[in-house]
């Protein structure tokens, strides 16, 4: 489990020189349009949990939905996001070729940033991000689907924060890195609430 000053603490350490993200010359992608609430969701997420279990059996440690396709009334980029444990992300052999075998691929490998690895998987469109067991972003994701799950006011300030941004980065060509950028801000504020709230920070 990681500390609470872990989990309080945004990580946002720079690519090492001469390092890239991205598997196999592959890069953020351009769409950034943002659709109405889908009650769908939740079972689309069921359906890539199912393929995930299978594929990895106890090796799944933890399979979360997570994100904004995971709060009920919010508008979201269709793409589930999904938050697999794993005894050690950086052991691809355990977890990489048994996920590809169930149609999922390697996209994003990031060792400097808790080992994270990200595959992309279709039908539905989903995004697998790969943690260990102390990565503090598997809590922290967890805590702000919940936060924005019970305060419904704090759902529509991100959802007004997520539309302007994609409006703005799709107007300016952006890419969907620069569209998280736009609306860290408000996420980053809404975060320092819900910490507050739930006595991990001075309020």
């Amino acid at each position: 489990m990681p500390s609470r000053l872990a989990i309080v603490t945004f990580h946002d350490p720079p690519v090492p020189p001469g390092a890239t993200p991205w598997v196999d010359g592959t890069g953020p992608s351009p769409d950034v349009a943002v659709v109405p609430p889908d009650p769908g969701w939740p079972a689309s997420f069921d359906l890539v949990a199912q393929r995930v279990r299978r594929a990895l059996g106890w090796r799944a440690l933890v399979v979360e939905h997570v994100g904004s396709t995971a709060v009920p009334g919010l508008p979201a980029k269709p793409i589930i996001d999904v938050d697999l444990v794993v005894a050690d992300p950086a052991d691809e052999a355990a977890y990489v070729p048994a996920l590809e075998a169930a149609g999922f691929v390697l996209r994003v490998r990031e060792p400097w940033w808790f080992e994270h690895r990200l595959l992309r998987g279709g039908s539905p469109v989903s995004h697998v991000h790969v943690f260990g067991p102390d990565s503090p972003e598997v809590v922290r994701h967890r805590l702000f689907r919940d936060w924005l799950r019970g305060n419904p006011d704090e759902r529509d300030r991100y959802a007004a924060a997520k539309l302007q941004a994609a409006a703005a980065a799709s107007a300016a060509g952006e890419h969907m890195m620069q569209y998280n950028a736009r609306k860290q801000r408000v996420l980053r504020e809404i975060y320092a609430r819900a910490f507050a709230a739930m006595g991990l920070v001075e309020g």
